[in-house]
């Protein structure tokens, strides 16, 4: 089960050309998310040797920055900035559920999709830049990626139901038992606190400001679409993501 579970968060987070599961059920779909920081690693270190080759040849802070970010996206397939579209088209368009729920459902960006997908990539990448700016750009990068991962269990705590019986939402909402939910974010959170070049206590409050966002994002989701989807958890993942590197850089 733990295979299957590894097998599906690699194969869903990221570009890896990992086997597929022998099984998907409940438990190996809420496994999937528990091991979402981990799956997260090859994105993470992905990210720190771009800002590392970037600083070393001299390119400015912000194409540095611009360059990580664009090869998270590459790596994991543009998935989460999908999801950051469809969700913010999807509360913008209607007030009634099942309008919004189709809007999401199509998959083509509209405005406030497209002007989602700016905004956050902007304080990403300006986040970013503000960190190797500082001389911790490398940190930054592999901190930000996971702890944008480590909302995803989460965003799938027992009680949160899925907004549409079908797709990857229905899987794991609700999958991951509440006592993990908590524990993963705050393990990830433990070992930010040994991110090297930065204060201890910054590492943790970068996790812990992810964690506040994308809860805020997924109350508001449940509040208009009735539960969540796997559009709604690419959204969490990217603004925990620019929230993250925000708290880092500052």
């Amino acid at each position: 089960m733990r295979l299957d579970a590894l097998r599906m968060a690699l194969g869903t987070l990221t570009a890896l050309p990992v086997p597929p599961p022998r099984t998907v059920d409940r438990r190996v779909a809420g496994g999937a998310m528990v091991l979402g920081p981990v799956a997260a690693a090859p994105l993470a270190a992905l990210a720190g040797l771009v800002v590392l080759g970037g600083t070393a040849a001299g390119l400015p802070a912000l194409a540095t920055a611009g360059l990580a970010v664009g090869a998270v996206a590459l790596g994991s397939r543009g998935l989460h900035l999908d999801g950051l579209a469809d969700t913010a088209d999807g509360l913008s368009a209607s007030y009634d559920r099942e309008r919004a729920l189709e809007i999401m459902r199509r998959g083509d960006a509209g405005p406030a999709g497209v002007a989602a997908l700016v905004l956050v990539l902007l304080v990403q990448c300006a986040a970013l830049a503000g960190a190797v700016v500082a001389g911790h750009g490398v940190a930054a990068a592999v901190l930000g990626v996971v702890a944008g991962r480590s909302v995803l269990p989460l965003c799938c705590a027992r009680g949160i139901p899925p907004a549409r019986p079908e797709g990857l939402g229905a899987a794991v909402a609700g999958a991951v038992p509440l006592p993990l939910a908590l524990g993963v974010p705050a393990a990830v959170a433990a070992l930010a606190a040994l991110t090297p070049g930065l204060p201890w206590w910054r590492g943790p409050l970068a996790v812990l400001a992810g964690c506040a966002v994308a809860g805020l994002l997924l109350a508001r989701c449940a509040r208009r679409l009735g539960g969540g989807t796997g559009d709604v958890l690419g959204a969490c993942v990217e603004v925990a993501t620019a929230a993250a590197w925000l708290v880092i850089a500052g």
